[in-house]
């Protein structure tokens, strides 16, 4: 693990392979960079990866400042990150918010973009008033964070009906995923939640054409908003595939890893860059 500088935050990095293409991975909201350990010695044999903790979560910095953690300049922190590593152009995985900064970074960096894997994305919210709505919504969470903190938050989160299918997993499982969530910091996930979340991020469905990386799109048969949004964001992005993995929810990396794992490696080794 390092701290890289950017823009002035402090980003935690962690990096390794065997010298293949590089490979940015983003997790979600309330995860980390190392959610996707179960991946790493496959995805290693053949890409060098380099995951991150976006602001506010794990061990990266977390700004007071909720627009600091706007989709915009993790997008832009993110791009100069690679470019400063000299592993631009990248192929960049992001799963949920990490989808919706990797779009970011495909609409406004395509140079450090190589092929491009969206878990669950959005494109934004587009008419004005459910953006309101949404940000509503997400202060309302933001201040939950503020007055009853961390654990509180936590327990309303794994309860929302978004992560019903999680209920699948292992009690192991379930364990480990709650206990990595409390690992992060009630004002990072309140910062994170005004400055990153859907409601407040510039709506992208009208760049979505501009993209020129080769894109797999995947989401969850059980996610019926999450695999709406999938679909529309894999139509208006040119010869991207899409791919609805069955059975599962918002998170098929999590419900589903070894399917996930061969649709990473599928793409990333039959799609030219």
């Amino acid at each position: 693990m390092t701290r890289i500088q950017v823009n002035g935050v402090g980003y935690e990095v962690r990096t390794g392979g065997r010298g293949g293409p590089p490979l940015l991975l983003i997790h979600g909201f309330t995860g980390r960079g190392s959610d996707w350990a179960p991946f790493l010695p496959s995805l290693r044999r053949v890409t060098t990866t380099i995951s991150v903790d976006l602001l506010g979560h794990g061990r990266s910095e977390s700004p007071r400042d909720p627009a600091r953690h706007a989709v915009e300049r993790q997008a832009e922190d993110l791009a100069a990150m690679l470019r400063g590593l000299a592993a631009a152009p990248a192929d960049v995985v992001g799963y949920s918010l990490g989808a919706r900064v990797a779009i970011r970074m495909a609409v406004a960096a395509p140079d450090v973009v190589g092929r491009l894997i969206l878990e669950s994305p959005s494109a934004g919210i587009a008419d004005p008033a459910d953006r309101a709505a949404r940000r509503a919504a997400d202060e309302q969470l933001a201040q939950l964070l503020d007055r009853e903190g961390l654990s509180a938050f936590v327990d309303r989160w794994e309860n929302l009906p978004l992560f019903a299918s999680e209920g699948s997993l292992s009690a192991g499982a379930r364990a480990r995923l709650h206990a990595a969530r409390l690992r992060n910091r009630a004002q990072g996930l309140a910062a994170s939640l005004r400055g990153a979340g859907q409601g407040a991020m510039e709506p992208l469905h009208d760049r979505l054409s501009s993209i020129a990386a080769p894109t797999l799109v995947i989401g969850g048969s059980l996610d019926e908003t999450g695999s709406d949004r999938a679909r529309k964001v894999a139509a208006a992005i040119p010869a991207a595939e899409l791919a609805v993995v069955a059975g599962v929810g918002h998170a098929p990396h999590r419900e589903a890893p070894a399917r996930l794992r061969l649709l990473f490696l599928d793409f990333i080794e039959r799609t030219p860059r």
